[in-house]
């Protein structure tokens, strides 16, 4: 146990390593440890920054690497971007691997969506307009809910849960997208193989037989989700990523295409699972949003 979370610290570092480190943004009021849900007794939360001038949008950022997250793992100068823009940010902390896994991770998501939907007249946000964005674990959950996010239960005795989790727009970075076709068709790394053995507590024991691992493998991998009403999805992956190979970003962009829905994928010559300069990179996922949520077109 004490490997797989030396493990997990190790990689979620040497992506945190790649962004330039700070505690304050410029120009916005940070509202720390909302809670959007209780689980077996723990608090779930994220943290709010509002800039001084909204546009009206939001942007949630996935708190993620491994499936680990932590309060401490939120960047304030990551959202530097967005803020500048107007969007209100949403720094997501869920449930961590190993006492949880992708599934029920997942569901804390949705549940986060669906609590600033409820609330958004407290922040002053459309909620027609959600963007959503992280890295790698991040990336992965960004995609499940852009492949997945969909109406609550009108009969919920919450709520809350009675709200839409879908997003209108999505950029990631580096995401696991089929865990069954890893590097190449037939590659399974669900709980098993080097990545997945690594990150077993993500799985946990659906992964012990080759059936279950079949059965999750298929439930967790958003390529299984797409669809042509999917929103505008934006990938940007190092072509020398040595934890999560580029090809699961081209196999989902090519599923996209065949699909008819909106996804591009740009590639970063040489760069491996996060690289220098990556802040410049959400300069890019800013103009993405804007694209797509304020129909802003980018300048040529």
């Amino acid at each position: 146990m004490k490997k797989l979370l030396l493990t997990l610290a190790l990689v979620s570092l040497a992506v945190a390593s790649v962004w330039p480190q700070s505690t304050e943004v410029v120009g916005s009021k940070r509202t720390e440890d909302v809670i959007y849900a209780r689980k077996f007794g723990t608090a779930l939360t994220f943290d709010v920054f509002e800039p001084e001038k909204k546009n009206g949008a939001a942007v949630f950022f996935m708190v993620s690497g491994g499936f680990v997250s932590s309060h401490d793992g939120i960047n304030t100068k990551t959202y530097q971007p967005f803020l500048e823009r107007g969007y209100t940010v949403f720094a997501i902390v869920h449930a961590c691997q190993p006492k949880f896994q992708i599934p029920e991770i997942t569901q804390d998501i949705h549940r986060a969506l669906r609590y600033v939907r409820h609330n958004a007249a407290r922040w002053g946000i459309d909620t027609n307009k959600f963007g959503i964005t992280g890295g790698s674990a991040g990336g992965h959950l960004s995609l499940t809910m852009g492949t997945q996010g969909r109406p609550g239960s009108a009969t919920a005795k919450d709520p809350i849960d009675r709200a839409s989790s879908a997003v209108q727009a999505v950029a990631c970075f580096f995401p696991p997208t089929d865990f069954l076709n890893w590097g190449e068709p037939g590659d399974n790394q669900v709980g098993i193989g080097k990545v997945g053995t690594q990150f077993k507590g993500a799985f946990g024991p659906r992964s012990d037989t080759a059936e279950s691992r079949e059965e999750l493998g298929k439930e967790i991998s958003p390529i299984n989700f797409v669809t042509s009403n999917m929103p505008p999805t934006l990938i940007i992956h190092g072509d020398s990523d040595k934890l999560v190979p580029i090809y699961q970003a081209q196999i989902f962009e090519k599923k996209c295409r065949e699909a008819g829905a909106t996804c591009k994928l740009i590639t970063k010559p040489g760069a491996d699972h996060g690289w220098k300069g990556m802040e410049k990179d959400m300069v890019i996922f800013a103009d993405w949003f804007d694209e797509h949520l304020r129909g802003i077109k980018p300048k040529d």
